[in-house]
């Protein structure tokens, strides 16, 4: 079975993965969880300077290093900006399959909805967010990240959020300014098999997103939306069904 490479989202860390990937193990499934650049910094710290910099390009460089040091094809799991960001290593370095959990849209996905801008109002409220680093506040993420999530879980998530990279958001949000055209994915070489999953009550991602993304994979794609699921599939009642899905998956290749 080959190795799962897990990429957490946009102001998260590789601890989202931390109770899930013992679940993974005891299912016979190795993986890591790299932190993104920048965001191996203690939880309150103050905005490393280079987010203001860094783009998906970035990242993308960081993960593709991490995919080679493995030194085989892995299956790329990633929720959220991690979703977008393992569909872009992918098409560089290629995989065994595809994971997406909720994944953020590329240029040819973007499919906005009011929740979302909800969620990410004060986010981009500052003149200036999209050249420096971005944090969404606890009341947001509670809004939009941890909705139906317990608060004691709920609250451990919001502890652990962490600055992200404002041009990063700005090339989600509008890819149509961005010259570089760093969310767009090469979907002709996504042939992988694929797991596309999304929950029907998140605010931060869209349901039109994960769809869209499904149809434009060119492999065999499995598609699951699970109705009593929000964004974050990582809290007790949710992530033991999450470890199954992946074994499924896992299992199929």
């Amino acid at each position: 079975m080959p190795p799962l490479l897990m990429i957490h989202g946009m102001w998260g860390r590789p601890e989202t993965f931390a109770r899930l990937r013992p679940e993974l193990a005891a299912a016979g499934i190795a993986s890591v969880a790299p932190a993104l650049p920048c965001h191996d910094i203690p939880p309150g710290s103050p905005a490393p300077p280079a987010l203001g910099r860094i783009r998906l390009e970035d990242y993308v460089t960081a993960l593709a290093a991490e995919v080679a040091a493995l030194g085989e094809a892995p299956v790329i799991l990633g929720h959220s900006l991690g979703g977008l960001l393992a569909q872009l290593v992918a098409a560089r370095t290629g995989a065994a399959g595809l994971i997406l959990l909720a994944p953020a849209p590329s240029a040819q996905t973007l499919r906005p909805s009011l929740a979302q801008a909800a969620t990410l109002r004060r986010v981009t409220l500052g003149w200036g967010w999209w050249r420096r680093p971005t944090l969404i506040d606890a009341e947001a993420a509670r809004f939009g990240v941890f909705n139906g999530v317990p608060e004691a879980e709920a609250a451990e998530g919001v502890g652990l959020l962490t600055w992200d990279s404002g041009p990063v958001l700005a090339q989600l949000a509008f890819p149509f300014l961005d010259p570089q055209r760093g969310s767009r994915v090469g979907y002709e070489r996504l042939r992988m098999p694929a797991l596309v999953l999304f929950g029907a009550r998140d605010r931060i991602a869209t349901a039109a997103t994960a769809r869209e993304t499904a149809r434009r994979l060119t492999g065999r794609v499995d598609y699951l939306a699970w109705a009593d699921c929000g964004h974050w599939f990582f809290h007790d009642a949710i992530r033991p069904r999450l470890a199954e899905a992946i074994g499924r998956f896992m299992a199929g290749l």
